[in-house]
């Protein structure tokens, strides 16, 4: 993985905390909106730790696949990994 490894890391541990939190949240039946808010947020954690892998993949494994003429591999996984994320 080319990516930023400390910034992930970050990214995803905070996300288990949410979510740790979260479980705790719905354990002590809280107010569904407060979970629903939480829930969002580590959505949005996720969201940007998966913007920084494929941000790396794109800058260097798309990238180098360009400069060694095989590109079509590559192309096809990114708009594989788009259309998910679209879904």
């Amino acid at each position: 993985m080319k990516a930023d490894k400390e910034k992930v890391n970050r990214l995803l541990k905070t996300a288990r905390g949410q979510i740790d939190g979260i479980l705790k949240m719905i354990e002590d039946d809280r107010y569904c909106i407060d979970i629903s808010n939480q829930i969002l947020a580590v959505t949005s954690v996720l969201k940007r730790a998966n913007q920084e892998i494929i941000s790396a993949h794109m800058k260097s494994c798309v990238k180098d696949a360009f400069e060694n003429g095989n590109s079509e591999e590559k192309i096809e996984e990114v708009l594989k990994i788009v259309e998910k994320m679209t879904k």
